[in-house]
């Protein structure tokens, strides 16, 4: 199996196919930071995700999810894991129903 570059270059991968809106995680939601629109866990899918580890630091771990609103918008969330996760992230993504977890499939 081929290994990916890095993050960075993935990140420029699916902002190149139109993966373009940036979202962060708050009170239970994820918010669109242009339009601040604000979604659920039930209003998302995820499309992909790449875990990734430091190369300096294993323990500097971070997960690049792929995903889209129910809205149509199409971006990219990222975060780390591990012992420095961000828990809102981790607890939103867990929230997401299993039906909306596409990322075993090819987009």
């Amino acid at each position: 199996m081929k290994q990916e570059r890095s993050e960075l270059d993935l990140i420029k991968k699916y902002q190149n196919r139109g993966y373009i809106s940036n979202f962060r995680c708050e009170n239970g939601l994820l918010i669109e930071l242009d339009s601040k629109r604000e979604y659920r866990p039930n209003q998302i899918t995820i499309l992909r995700e790449h875990r990734f580890e430091g190369m300096s630091n294993p323990s500097d771990m971070s997960i690049l999810y792929v995903i889209e609103t129910n809205d149509k918008l199409k971006g990219l969330v990222t975060s780390s894991y591990g012992a420095n996760s961000d828990t809102n992230v981790g607890e939103f993504f867990n929230e997401i129903p299993k039906k909306n977890d596409r990322s075993n499939e090819d987009i």
